[in-house]
C-alpha cells in the first residue's frame, strides 16, 4: 500500500483532532455504590515495582473497599497496570499473613508472637549486631562504622522516606547502603 504525501498529512490530522479534541463523553454515568460514596480517600503510591504510579484508596469502616488510579499523580496520570490495578486484592485475601510468626532457631514450628516482642526483638538484635562488628578507627584514621549490618532500600519507597533511611543507617554507622533504584 502506497500513501501519497496528502494522505498521510490528512491521516496524522485526522489522529491530531481525536487526540487534542477527545473523543466524546458518554452520558449516563454508572453511580458509585454507598460504600465507596461514604468511604474516606487518601492517596498512595504502589507497592509493586519501581515506577511510583499513585493510587486512591477508598477505605469505609477500616475496610478497603476501592482502589484506582490518581488521575493528578504526574507518573500514570490515573492509569494503572494489571497488577496496580488489582491492589484491593492484597487486602481481601484470605492468605494474608496479618500478624508475625516465629521461628526460632533449629525449630521447624512457627509460632505467633505480638508486635511489639518482634519490633524489641529487631532492635535487640540490630544492637548486639553493630556494638559486635563497630570499628571505631582505622589505624590513626576515626571511621566510626559498622560492617556486620547493610541495608537495601525497596522500590516502593518514595524520595523522602529514601532519604531519612539512609540517615538513619548512616546514624547506626552502616557503610553498606544500597537502594533498588540504583541497581
Amino acid at each position: 500500500m502506497t500513501l501519497s504525501r496528502r494522505e498521510v498529512l490528512k491521516i496524522l490530522g485526522s489522529v491530531t483532532a481525536v487526540g487534542t479534541l477527545g473523543l466524546p463523553k458518554v452520558s449516563g454515568a454508572v453511580p458509585l455504590p454507598d460504600r465507596i460514596k461514604t468511604g474516606k480517600e487518601t492517596t498512595t503510591i504502589c507497592p509493586y515495582c519501581g515506577v511510583g504510579c499513585g493510587i486512591i484508596v477508598t477505605v469505609n469502616a477500616d475496610k478497603v473497599v476501592n482502589t484506582e488510579g490518581d488521575p493528578d499523580h504526574p507518573i500514570n496520570q490515573g492509569a494503572l497496570c494489571s497488577k496496580g490495578a488489582a491492589l484491593s486484592r492484597i487486602f481481601e485475601n484470605p492468605y494474608r499473613m496479618t500478624r508475625v510468626l516465629y521461628r526460632a532457631p533449629g525449630s521447624v514450628q512457627f509460632v505467633p508472637k505480638p508486635w511489639n516482642w518482634s519490633l524489641r526483638e529487631i532492635a535487640k538484635r540490630v544492637k548486639a549486631t553493630r556494638d559486635a562488628s563497630f570499628q571505631e578507627k582505622d589505624g590513626d584514621k576515626v571511621v566510626n562504622r559498622t560492617t556486620g549490618i547493610a541495608c537495601f532500600g525497596g522500590a516502593a519507597l518514595d524520595n523522602e522516606e529514601a532519604y531519612v533511611l539512609g540517615k538513619a543507617m548512616r546514624a547506626l554507622g552502616l557503610i553498606n547502603i544500597e537502594h533498588q533504584a540504583r541497581i
